[in-house]
């Protein structure tokens, strides 16, 4: 049962998929089943802190994190009203709601990148993700999320190596800029 399975167990099985770096997808696909039973366990809920930045406006809880950066496993907990501009995240990553909903939107950049701190992006779509909807996020999807409900919400997030270290970017769409990217984890 989902109930019981915890987060050893799920960092066990995730060494277990990226042993021999498998194919992104092909690894997306088995990790999704896999994240969302972690997303409902009751040893997820318990390590969650649900702590925020406000200047940033969300918490990035690291629950795991490999020593060379790899199989990061964090929970994000998102302030009421807030998200993040588009971005980057330099890896595969997965994300499946906890608490509270998200809306992930999906961006396309239309210039050719030639142009350094220079970047053109287009609004694809967008998507409401609810507890337990997951995404797969390949190395180079661009999206902002946003909080839309009146509580904090909490997502699980699983990536290839931590997002901190692999030179990702975000982006201003009404600037037209793209910028490297960290953030505050707690």
């Amino acid at each position: 049962m989902a109930e019981t399975y915890s987060l050893q167990q799920f960092i066990d099985d995730l060494r277990g998929l990226a042993a021999g770096n498998p194919a992104t997808r092909d690894l997306l696909v088995r990790l999704k089943p896999l994240a969302q039973k972690l997303a409902a366990s009751a040893d997820l809920r318990a390590r969650l802190n649900r702590e925020c930045d406000p200047a940033q406006g969300f918490g990035f809880q690291v629950l795991h994190e490999e020593a060379d950066h790899a199989l990061a496993v964090a929970a994000l907990a998102w302030l009421p009203g807030r998200g993040t501009p588009p971005h980057d995240h330099g890896t595969w990553g997965m994300v499946v709601g906890v608490e509270g909903d998200e809306v992930n939107t999906f961006w396309q950049r239309t210039d050719d990148g030639s142009r350094a701190g220079y970047a053109e992006l287009r609004k694809l779509s967008e998507k409401k993700f609810a507890p337990g909807d997951a995404i797969a996020i390949t190395p180079e999807i661009i999206h902002s999320v946003h909080n839309p409900g009146e509580r904090i919400s909490v997502s699980l997030h699983i990536y290839g190596r931590n997002i901190n270290f692999t030179g990702r970017s975000r982006y201003d769409p009404e600037n037209r800029t793209v910028t490297p990217w960290t953030v505050v984890q707690n």
